[in-house]
């Protein structure tokens, strides 16, 4: 296909370009793009029903140690990205942290950060961790009440690359 017959739209999309059939997706090649040092963090937000946090906190859950469990869930998840998103290139991560913290008297804050050297960032690895991380908390607590919600998972900020470093605003 020539380049006056492509569909503007497909030509513009980084992981889509222009088969024999139409569009089809492709995992962009990023040989080309220099190393550099690359950070992002990530958040999910777990609202309890009323009265139920301050029960997990002080005494565990019924499937054992919440957060500890939830924070290594976290940590596996974020190695895991290039398996679980599929256009997602496979990293290795140089260090991922996973911090669970108490927001107020519902809620908790997961915030995961992930860096690595490579050509690519690292902010899906960050907001997988942190959304792994939700999930495990809601299902070592899922017993206990299904009223358990996951919220607002977003990236926070992130470094390196050609675009440089961004921070949500607030």
């Amino acid at each position: 296909m020539t380049q006056e017959s492509q569909d503007p739209l497909t030509s513009s999309l980084s992981h889509v370009t222009e088969g024999v059939d139409g569009p089809r997706a492709r995992m962009v090649d990023v040989s080309h793009k220099h190393e550099t040092h690359r950070e992002a963090t990530a958040r999910a937000i777990v609202e309890f029903p009323e009265g139920l946090l301050g029960g997990i906190l002080r005494e565990g859950g019924p499937k054992g140690p919440v957060l500890e469990v939830a924070r290594i869930a976290g940590v596996g998840a974020a190695k895991q990205t290039g398996l679980l998103i599929p256009l997602c290139h496979p990293l290795g991560l140089d260090g991922v942290d996973v911090e669970i913290r108490q927001v107020d008297e519902n809620r908790l804050e997961v915030l995961c950060t992930a860096v690595c050297t490579g050509r690519t960032g690292v902010e899906m690895e960050a907001m997988t961790g942190a959304s792994v991380a939700a999930l495990t908390l809601y299902d070592m607590t899922k017993a206990l009440s299904k009223g358990i919600t996951i919220q607002r998972v977003e990236l926070l900020a992130k470094s390196g690359g050609k675009s440089g470093p961004w921070k949500r605003e607030g």
